[in-house]
Protein backbone atom coordinates (compact mmCIF):
# COMPACT_ATOMS: atom_id res chain seq x y z
CA UNK A 1 0.00 0.00 0.00
CA UNK A 2 1.69 3.80 -0.96
CA UNK A 3 0.75 6.79 0.03
CA UNK A 4 0.08 10.54 -1.57
CA UNK A 5 3.08 11.59 -0.36
CA UNK A 6 5.35 8.51 -1.16
CA UNK A 7 3.96 9.20 -4.84
CA UNK A 8 4.68 13.06 -5.13
CA UNK A 9 8.44 11.87 -3.50
CA UNK A 10 9.13 10.23 -6.83
CA UNK A 11 10.78 7.10 -5.41
CA UNK A 12 8.29 4.99 -7.18
CA UNK A 13 9.40 5.42 -10.76
CA UNK A 14 9.78 1.55 -11.57
CA UNK A 15 7.03 -0.09 -9.79
CA UNK A 16 4.46 -2.34 -11.20
CA UNK A 17 1.86 -1.95 -8.99
CA UNK A 18 0.35 1.29 -7.14
CA UNK A 19 -2.24 0.91 -4.25
CA UNK A 20 -3.57 4.19 -3.23
CA UNK A 21 -6.46 4.61 -0.81
CA UNK A 22 -6.04 8.72 0.49
CA UNK A 23 -9.54 9.83 0.05
CA UNK A 24 -8.69 10.81 -3.51
CA UNK A 25 -11.77 12.95 -4.97
CA UNK A 26 -9.41 13.33 -8.18
CA UNK A 27 -7.28 11.20 -10.10
CA UNK A 28 -3.42 12.01 -8.68
CA UNK A 29 -1.83 13.05 -11.97
CA UNK A 30 1.55 11.84 -11.24
CA UNK A 31 0.55 8.62 -11.57
CA UNK A 32 1.03 9.38 -15.15
CA UNK A 33 4.94 9.19 -14.27
CA UNK A 34 4.70 5.44 -14.12
CA UNK A 35 2.91 4.85 -17.33
CA UNK A 36 6.46 2.87 -18.36
CA UNK A 37 6.36 0.35 -15.33
CA UNK A 38 2.84 0.64 -13.95
CA UNK A 39 0.61 -2.29 -14.91
CA UNK A 40 -1.28 -3.18 -11.97
CA UNK A 41 -3.24 0.30 -10.71
CA UNK A 42 -5.88 0.00 -7.31
CA UNK A 43 -7.02 2.98 -6.13
CA UNK A 44 -10.53 1.36 -4.71
CA UNK A 45 -11.45 2.98 -1.01
CA UNK A 46 -11.36 6.83 -2.29
CA UNK A 47 -13.88 8.82 -3.83
CA UNK A 48 -13.07 9.54 -7.30
CA UNK A 49 -16.01 10.25 -9.76
CA UNK A 50 -13.96 10.97 -13.25
CA UNK A 51 -10.70 9.66 -14.80
CA UNK A 52 -8.91 12.56 -16.91
CA UNK A 53 -8.53 11.74 -20.71
CA UNK A 54 -4.78 11.72 -19.96
CA UNK A 55 -5.47 7.97 -18.10
CA UNK A 56 -4.80 6.77 -21.79
CA UNK A 57 -0.45 7.32 -21.05
CA UNK A 58 -0.66 4.49 -18.92
CA UNK A 59 -0.01 2.17 -22.20
CA UNK A 60 1.44 -1.03 -19.86
CA UNK A 61 -1.56 -0.50 -17.65
CA UNK A 62 -3.41 -4.74 -17.11
CA UNK A 63 -5.28 -4.20 -14.37
CA UNK A 64 -7.00 -1.07 -12.62
CA UNK A 65 -9.43 -1.60 -9.54
CA UNK A 66 -11.31 1.30 -8.53
CA UNK A 67 -13.68 -0.56 -5.95
CA UNK A 68 -15.40 1.36 -3.27
CA UNK A 69 -15.56 5.20 -5.18
CA UNK A 70 -17.95 7.04 -6.34
CA UNK A 71 -18.08 6.45 -10.35
CA UNK A 72 -21.63 6.77 -11.64
CA UNK A 73 -20.53 5.43 -15.55
CA UNK A 74 -17.46 3.46 -16.76
CA UNK A 75 -14.93 6.03 -18.08
CA UNK A 76 -14.83 5.56 -21.69
CA UNK A 77 -10.92 6.69 -21.47
CA UNK A 78 -10.52 2.81 -20.17
CA UNK A 79 -11.07 1.56 -24.09
CA UNK A 80 -7.69 3.35 -24.95
CA UNK A 81 -5.55 1.31 -22.70
CA UNK A 82 -4.28 -0.83 -25.17
CA UNK A 83 -3.38 -3.79 -22.60
CA UNK A 84 -5.92 -3.43 -19.97
CA UNK A 85 -7.97 -6.83 -19.64
CA UNK A 86 -9.31 -6.40 -15.74
CA UNK A 87 -11.14 -4.21 -14.29
CA UNK A 88 -12.89 -3.69 -11.24
CA UNK A 89 -15.69 -0.93 -9.93
CA UNK A 90 -17.51 -3.16 -7.12
CA UNK A 91 -19.49 -1.02 -5.23
CA UNK A 92 -19.94 2.36 -6.83
CA UNK A 93 -22.51 4.09 -8.24
CA UNK A 94 -22.46 2.86 -11.52
CA UNK A 95 -25.89 2.86 -13.62
CA UNK A 96 -24.40 3.28 -17.22
CA UNK A 97 -21.80 1.56 -19.17
CA UNK A 98 -21.06 3.41 -22.24
CA UNK A 99 -20.85 1.39 -25.68
CA UNK A 100 -17.45 1.73 -26.28
CA UNK A 101 -15.67 2.24 -22.60
CA UNK A 102 -14.94 -1.10 -22.39
CA UNK A 103 -10.93 -2.42 -23.74
CA UNK A 104 -11.17 -5.16 -26.59
CA UNK A 105 -8.79 -6.86 -24.88
CA UNK A 106 -10.45 -7.28 -21.57
CA UNK A 107 -10.69 -10.50 -20.28
CA UNK A 108 -12.62 -9.89 -15.91
CA UNK A 109 -14.88 -7.57 -15.74
CA UNK A 110 -16.29 -6.56 -12.03
CA UNK A 111 -19.42 -4.52 -11.74
CA UNK A 112 -21.18 -5.84 -8.59
CA UNK A 113 -23.34 -3.87 -6.67
CA UNK A 114 -23.86 -1.13 -8.56
CA UNK A 115 -27.00 0.42 -9.80
CA UNK A 116 -26.66 -1.16 -13.31
CA UNK A 117 -30.67 -1.39 -15.13
CA UNK A 118 -28.94 -2.85 -18.83
CA UNK A 119 -25.73 -3.34 -20.36
CA UNK A 120 -24.40 -2.10 -24.06
CA UNK A 121 -25.06 -4.52 -27.17
CA UNK A 122 -21.39 -3.79 -27.49
CA UNK A 123 -20.37 -6.22 -24.35
CA UNK A 124 -20.82 -8.77 -26.79
CA UNK A 125 -17.94 -7.44 -29.09
CA UNK A 126 -15.20 -8.23 -26.19
CA UNK A 127 -14.04 -12.34 -27.84
CA UNK A 128 -11.64 -12.68 -24.63
CA UNK A 129 -14.31 -12.19 -22.24
CA UNK A 130 -14.02 -15.26 -19.43
CA UNK A 131 -15.11 -13.13 -16.02
CA UNK A 132 -18.36 -11.04 -15.23
CA UNK A 133 -19.48 -10.30 -12.18
CA UNK A 134 -23.09 -8.06 -11.86
CA UNK A 135 -24.30 -9.46 -8.97
CA UNK A 136 -26.35 -7.13 -6.91
CA UNK A 137 -27.22 -4.27 -9.67
CA UNK A 138 -30.93 -3.98 -11.09
CA UNK A 139 -30.68 -5.44 -14.38
CA UNK A 140 -33.83 -6.90 -16.00
CA UNK A 141 -32.05 -8.59 -18.91
CA UNK A 142 -28.50 -9.29 -20.69
CA UNK A 143 -27.80 -8.14 -23.93
CA UNK A 144 -27.89 -11.23 -26.58
CA UNK A 145 -25.02 -10.27 -27.84
CA UNK A 146 -23.20 -11.70 -24.42
CA UNK A 147 -23.63 -15.28 -26.48
CA UNK A 148 -20.60 -14.06 -28.79
CA UNK A 149 -18.48 -14.21 -25.92
CA UNK A 150 -17.74 -17.66 -26.40
CA UNK A 151 -14.91 -17.47 -24.02
CA UNK A 152 -17.14 -16.98 -20.99
CA UNK A 153 -16.48 -19.52 -17.96
CA UNK A 154 -17.41 -17.48 -14.94
CA UNK A 155 -20.71 -14.78 -14.44
CA UNK A 156 -22.29 -13.80 -11.43
CA UNK A 157 -25.81 -12.05 -12.21
CA UNK A 158 -27.59 -13.18 -9.07
CA UNK A 159 -29.23 -10.31 -7.20
CA UNK A 160 -30.66 -8.77 -10.41
CA UNK A 161 -34.58 -8.30 -11.58
CA UNK A 162 -33.68 -10.63 -14.17
CA UNK A 163 -37.24 -12.29 -15.02
CA UNK A 164 -36.39 -15.38 -16.94
CA UNK A 165 -32.71 -17.16 -17.35
CA UNK A 166 -31.48 -17.03 -21.10
CA UNK A 167 -31.41 -20.19 -23.07
CA UNK A 168 -28.33 -19.13 -25.01
CA UNK A 169 -26.46 -18.88 -21.23
CA UNK A 170 -26.87 -22.53 -21.10
CA UNK A 171 -25.25 -22.84 -24.32
CA UNK A 172 -22.19 -21.10 -23.82
CA UNK A 173 -19.12 -24.04 -24.36
CA UNK A 174 -17.15 -22.80 -21.77
CA UNK A 175 -19.49 -21.62 -19.25
CA UNK A 176 -18.59 -23.49 -15.76
CA UNK A 177 -19.61 -21.17 -13.10
CA UNK A 178 -23.14 -19.74 -12.79
CA UNK A 179 -24.32 -17.57 -9.94
CA UNK A 180 -28.28 -16.23 -10.48
CA UNK A 181 -30.41 -16.90 -7.22
CA UNK A 182 -31.79 -13.23 -6.03
CA UNK A 183 -33.75 -12.86 -9.51
CA UNK A 184 -37.48 -13.01 -9.47
CA UNK A 185 -37.44 -15.86 -11.81
CA UNK A 186 -35.40 -18.07 -9.61
CA UNK A 187 -36.80 -20.62 -7.95
CA UNK A 188 -36.82 -20.57 -4.35
CA UNK A 189 -36.96 -23.63 -1.97
CA UNK A 190 -38.78 -23.32 0.98
CA UNK A 191 -37.63 -23.30 4.24
CA UNK A 192 -39.30 -23.83 7.39
CA UNK A 193 -37.67 -20.63 9.83
CA UNK A 194 -36.78 -23.34 12.18
CA UNK A 195 -34.90 -25.82 9.98
CA UNK A 196 -31.57 -24.82 11.42
CA UNK A 197 -30.59 -24.31 14.84
CA UNK A 198 -30.26 -20.65 15.93
CA UNK A 199 -26.86 -20.03 18.24
CA UNK A 200 -26.42 -16.76 20.17
CA UNK A 201 -23.81 -15.77 19.68
CA UNK A 202 -22.74 -15.11 23.45
CA UNK A 203 -22.05 -18.93 22.96
CA UNK A 204 -19.89 -18.36 20.59
CA UNK A 205 -16.43 -17.26 21.28
CA UNK A 206 -13.49 -17.31 18.06
CA UNK A 207 -10.22 -18.05 17.77
CA UNK A 208 -7.80 -17.39 14.60
CA UNK A 209 -9.31 -16.84 10.87
CA UNK A 210 -9.12 -20.30 8.61
CA UNK A 211 -9.89 -18.96 5.31
CA UNK A 212 -12.14 -16.69 3.24
CA UNK A 213 -13.81 -15.89 0.66
CA UNK A 214 -16.14 -13.62 -1.34
CA UNK A 215 -19.20 -14.11 0.75
CA UNK A 216 -17.44 -14.09 4.29
CA UNK A 217 -14.60 -14.95 6.67
CA UNK A 218 -14.19 -18.29 8.23
CA UNK A 219 -13.04 -18.83 12.12
CA UNK A 220 -12.40 -21.51 14.61
CA UNK A 221 -14.36 -21.47 17.27
CA UNK A 222 -16.25 -22.98 20.13
CA UNK A 223 -19.92 -23.69 20.80
CA UNK A 224 -20.64 -23.55 24.45
CA UNK A 225 -23.07 -26.54 25.51
CA UNK A 226 -23.76 -28.18 28.55
CA UNK A 227 -21.31 -30.33 28.42
CA UNK A 228 -18.50 -28.12 27.52
CA UNK A 229 -17.25 -26.75 24.87
CA UNK A 230 -17.67 -28.19 21.22
CA UNK A 231 -14.99 -26.25 18.97
CA UNK A 232 -16.56 -25.91 15.76
CA UNK A 233 -15.61 -23.12 12.79
CA UNK A 234 -17.66 -20.04 12.38
CA UNK A 235 -18.65 -18.13 8.94
CA UNK A 236 -19.43 -14.83 9.13
CA UNK A 237 -20.80 -12.78 6.11
CA UNK A 238 -18.51 -10.42 5.05
CA UNK A 239 -22.16 -7.71 4.45
CA UNK A 240 -25.35 -7.73 2.76
CA UNK A 241 -24.23 -7.97 -0.94
CA UNK A 242 -21.15 -10.39 -2.07
CA UNK A 243 -20.00 -10.79 -5.54
CA UNK A 244 -21.43 -14.04 -5.41
CA UNK A 245 -25.01 -12.45 -4.10
CA UNK A 246 -27.07 -12.22 -0.70
CA UNK A 247 -26.23 -14.04 2.71
CA UNK A 248 -29.64 -15.58 2.92
CA UNK A 249 -29.63 -17.31 -0.31
CA UNK A 250 -26.39 -19.02 0.76
CA UNK A 251 -28.09 -19.86 3.93
CA UNK A 252 -30.95 -21.33 2.15
CA UNK A 253 -28.79 -23.25 -0.20
CA UNK A 254 -27.13 -24.90 3.21
CA UNK A 255 -29.96 -26.12 4.66
CA UNK A 256 -31.84 -27.11 1.22
CA UNK A 257 -28.29 -29.32 0.90
CA UNK A 258 -28.92 -31.42 4.31
CA UNK A 259 -26.11 -33.68 4.95
CA UNK A 260 -23.61 -35.67 2.98
CA UNK A 261 -20.37 -36.63 3.58
CA UNK A 262 -18.68 -35.08 1.11
CA UNK A 263 -20.06 -32.28 1.98
CA UNK A 264 -19.71 -29.12 4.88
CA UNK A 265 -23.11 -28.35 6.19
CA UNK A 266 -24.03 -26.37 8.94
CA UNK A 267 -24.54 -26.64 12.35
CA UNK A 268 -26.44 -23.63 13.07
CA UNK A 269 -27.20 -20.16 12.19
CA UNK A 270 -25.79 -17.84 14.38
CA UNK A 271 -28.17 -15.24 15.96
CA UNK A 272 -28.13 -12.26 18.38
CA UNK A 273 -24.54 -10.61 16.41
CA UNK A 274 -24.01 -7.41 18.11
CA UNK A 275 -23.26 -5.96 14.63
CA UNK A 276 -26.42 -7.87 13.29
CA UNK A 277 -23.91 -9.82 10.95
CA UNK A 278 -25.33 -13.18 9.26
CA UNK A 279 -22.86 -16.47 10.36
CA UNK A 280 -23.39 -19.79 10.26
CA UNK A 281 -21.69 -22.50 12.51
CA UNK A 282 -20.50 -25.29 10.58
CA UNK A 283 -18.41 -28.72 11.98
CA UNK A 284 -14.74 -27.91 12.74
CA UNK A 285 -12.98 -30.27 9.96
CA UNK A 286 -10.20 -31.99 11.42
CA UNK A 287 -6.37 -30.30 10.96
CA UNK A 288 -5.39 -33.64 8.41
CA UNK A 289 -7.52 -31.36 5.86
CA UNK A 290 -6.41 -28.90 3.69
CA UNK A 291 -7.32 -26.81 0.60
CA UNK A 292 -6.92 -28.44 -2.62
CA UNK A 293 -5.67 -25.61 -4.61
CA UNK A 294 -5.54 -21.77 -4.61
CA UNK A 295 -7.81 -19.34 -5.43
CA UNK A 296 -7.55 -18.20 -9.61
CA UNK A 297 -4.69 -14.90 -9.60
CA UNK A 298 -5.11 -12.04 -11.71
CA UNK A 299 -3.28 -14.38 -14.08
CA UNK A 300 -5.01 -17.71 -13.97
CA UNK A 301 -8.46 -15.83 -14.40
CA UNK A 302 -10.66 -18.16 -13.80
CA UNK A 303 -8.27 -21.34 -12.77
CA UNK A 304 -7.27 -22.33 -9.31
CA UNK A 305 -3.57 -22.58 -8.94
CA UNK A 306 -0.83 -24.71 -7.23
CA UNK A 307 2.52 -24.65 -5.66
CA UNK A 308 4.91 -25.77 -8.23
CA UNK A 309 5.69 -29.03 -6.52
CA UNK A 310 1.90 -30.47 -6.06
CA UNK A 311 1.69 -34.11 -6.68
CA UNK A 312 -1.21 -36.61 -6.11
CA UNK A 313 -1.23 -40.01 -5.93
CA UNK A 314 -3.58 -42.15 -8.33
CA UNK A 315 -5.57 -43.67 -5.22
CA UNK A 316 -6.02 -39.70 -3.99
CA UNK A 317 -7.15 -38.31 -7.37
CA UNK A 318 -9.73 -41.43 -7.77
CA UNK A 319 -10.69 -40.55 -4.37
CA UNK A 320 -11.34 -36.92 -4.56
CA UNK A 321 -12.86 -37.25 -7.78
CA UNK A 322 -15.60 -39.69 -6.46
CA UNK A 323 -16.24 -37.39 -3.45
CA UNK A 324 -16.72 -34.47 -5.49
CA UNK A 325 -19.20 -35.76 -7.97
CA UNK A 326 -20.94 -37.57 -5.06
CA UNK A 327 -21.39 -34.46 -3.84
CA UNK A 328 -22.58 -32.62 -6.66
CA UNK A 329 -24.74 -35.68 -7.98
CA UNK A 330 -26.62 -35.06 -4.00
CA UNK A 331 -26.79 -31.37 -4.64
CA UNK A 332 -28.40 -31.47 -8.44
CA UNK A 333 -30.70 -34.07 -7.03
CA UNK A 334 -32.02 -31.12 -5.09
CA UNK A 335 -32.13 -28.60 -7.39
CA UNK A 336 -29.24 -26.88 -6.28
CA UNK A 337 -26.24 -25.81 -8.57
CA UNK A 338 -23.30 -24.61 -6.72
CA UNK A 339 -22.24 -22.35 -8.70
CA UNK A 340 -18.45 -22.57 -7.24
CA UNK A 341 -17.22 -25.77 -7.38
CA UNK A 342 -13.69 -25.43 -7.22
CA UNK A 343 -10.39 -27.19 -5.46
CA UNK A 344 -10.21 -23.68 -3.37
CA UNK A 345 -13.88 -24.94 -2.01
CA UNK A 346 -12.67 -28.35 -1.33
CA UNK A 347 -10.80 -30.12 1.07
CA UNK A 348 -9.13 -32.81 1.46
CA UNK A 349 -7.04 -35.16 3.34
CA UNK A 350 -3.43 -37.13 2.78
CA UNK A 351 -5.84 -40.50 1.76
CA UNK A 352 -7.93 -38.03 -0.76
CA UNK A 353 -11.68 -37.99 1.36
CA UNK A 354 -13.42 -34.71 0.04
CA UNK A 355 -15.63 -32.20 1.46
CA UNK A 356 -17.31 -29.82 -0.33
CA UNK A 357 -18.21 -26.28 0.83
CA UNK A 358 -19.17 -23.26 0.61
CA UNK A 359 -22.34 -22.39 -0.92
CA UNK A 360 -22.21 -18.58 -1.30
CA UNK A 361 -22.76 -19.03 -5.30
CA UNK A 362 -25.34 -21.57 -4.98
CA UNK A 363 -28.73 -21.06 -7.31
CA UNK A 364 -32.41 -23.23 -7.06
CA UNK A 365 -33.85 -24.84 -10.16
CA UNK A 366 -36.55 -27.39 -10.92
CA UNK A 367 -34.80 -30.78 -11.30
CA UNK A 368 -37.95 -31.82 -13.00
CA UNK A 369 -37.69 -29.10 -15.95
CA UNK A 370 -36.41 -31.22 -18.73
CA UNK A 371 -35.42 -28.04 -20.66
CA UNK A 372 -33.40 -26.46 -18.22
CA UNK A 373 -32.12 -29.01 -15.81
CA UNK A 374 -30.24 -31.26 -17.60
CA UNK A 375 -27.82 -28.18 -18.97
CA UNK A 376 -27.49 -26.87 -15.47
CA UNK A 377 -26.28 -29.85 -14.32
CA UNK A 378 -23.78 -30.42 -17.28
CA UNK A 379 -22.66 -26.62 -16.94
CA UNK A 380 -21.38 -28.23 -13.40
CA UNK A 381 -19.67 -30.61 -14.71
CA UNK A 382 -17.59 -28.42 -17.02
CA UNK A 383 -16.51 -27.56 -13.80
CA UNK A 384 -15.88 -30.95 -12.00
CA UNK A 385 -13.83 -31.27 -15.76
CA UNK A 386 -11.56 -28.33 -14.77
CA UNK A 387 -11.21 -29.83 -11.36
CA UNK A 388 -10.33 -33.24 -12.26
CA UNK A 389 -7.90 -31.79 -15.00
CA UNK A 390 -6.13 -30.21 -12.01
CA UNK A 391 -5.78 -33.93 -10.57
CA UNK A 392 -4.66 -35.31 -13.76
CA UNK A 393 -2.11 -32.68 -14.38
CA UNK A 394 -0.09 -33.62 -11.10
CA UNK A 395 -0.44 -37.00 -11.47
CA UNK A 396 1.73 -39.23 -13.44
CA UNK A 397 -0.23 -41.99 -13.43
CA UNK A 398 -4.06 -40.63 -14.10
CA UNK A 399 -3.75 -40.80 -17.79
CA UNK A 400 -6.74 -43.27 -17.65
CA UNK A 401 -8.92 -40.36 -16.58
CA UNK A 402 -8.11 -38.31 -19.46
CA UNK A 403 -11.21 -39.01 -21.59
CA UNK A 404 -13.50 -38.59 -18.94
CA UNK A 405 -11.91 -34.94 -18.23
CA UNK A 406 -12.22 -34.46 -21.96
CA UNK A 407 -15.70 -35.39 -21.80
CA UNK A 408 -16.70 -33.59 -18.96
CA UNK A 409 -15.35 -30.70 -20.69
CA UNK A 410 -16.41 -30.40 -24.44
CA UNK A 411 -18.26 -27.37 -26.00
CA UNK A 412 -21.26 -29.60 -26.61
CA UNK A 413 -23.09 -29.24 -23.17
CA UNK A 414 -25.90 -31.52 -23.55
CA UNK A 415 -23.64 -34.23 -24.54
CA UNK A 416 -21.44 -34.17 -21.16
CA UNK A 417 -21.82 -36.90 -19.17
CA UNK A 418 -24.56 -36.01 -15.67
CA UNK A 419 -22.74 -36.76 -12.43
CA UNK A 420 -23.87 -39.92 -12.14
CA UNK A 421 -22.52 -41.10 -15.32
CA UNK A 422 -19.09 -39.58 -13.77
CA UNK A 423 -19.46 -41.89 -10.44
CA UNK A 424 -20.06 -44.87 -12.96
CA UNK A 425 -16.79 -44.24 -14.73
CA UNK A 426 -14.58 -43.51 -11.64
CA UNK A 427 -16.06 -46.37 -9.87
CA UNK A 428 -15.18 -48.51 -12.47
CA UNK A 429 -11.55 -47.41 -12.55
CA UNK A 430 -11.55 -47.56 -8.51
CA UNK A 431 -12.49 -51.24 -9.27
Amino acid sequence: MHSLEMLRSRPLLDTPRLTLPAGLTTFPEEILELADSLEILDLSNNALTTLPDSFAKLHNLRVVFFNNNCFERVPEVLAQCPNLSMIGFKANQIATVPAESLPPQTRWLILTDNRLRSLPESIGHLPHLQKLMLAGNRLQALPETLAACQNLELIRIAANQLDHLPPWLLSLPRLSWLAYAGNPFSRQAPISANALPQIPWADLSLGEVLGQGASGVISRGWWRQPQGQLPVAVKLFKGAMTSDGLPEDELRACITAGSHPHLIGPLGQVVEHPEQKHGLVLPLVPDTYRVMGGPPSLESCTRDIYPANTEFGLAAVLAIAQGVAAAAAHLHSRGILHGDLYPHNTLIDALGDARLSDFGAASFYDPADRAVAPALERLEVRAFGCLLEDLCDRCPSAHILRLLQQACMQPDVLARPSFEDVLEALRTFAA
